[in-house]
């Protein structure tokens, strides 16, 4: 699996002219999945992703991860978090 994780304000994947998904502030992640990656694979990549400390605290260090974001959410503490996963066949590509 490859995966592309970027910080959002907000996200859009829209298709045609009509929005299939979108989130506030959160995870945009580019998703490339493989014939020979494992259940396990996707397991390690969404833990991995969800601990990445790639947030702001209070004092303006990247010290937040996901996790922490939801978590200080469903006590009232802190703006919704979400993330938005996009098919990314691409990242496969092979240029050569």
């Amino acid at each position: 699996m490859r995966a592309v994780v970027q910080r959002c304000r907000e996200a859009r994947v829209t298709v045609g002219n009509r929005v299939v998904g979108e989130i506030g502030r959160g995870l945009c992640v580019l998703l490339g999945v493989a014939a020979t990656d494992t259940e396990e694979d996707a397991v390690y990549l969404a833990d991995k992703t969800a601990h990445l400390r790639i947030f702001p605290d209070a004092e303006g260090k990247m010290n937040l991860s996901l996790l922490d974001l939801k978590t200080a959410r469903r006590a009232g503490e802190g703006p919704a978090a979400d993330v938005l996963v996009v098919s990314q066949f691409t990242l496969y590509g092979d240029c050569r």
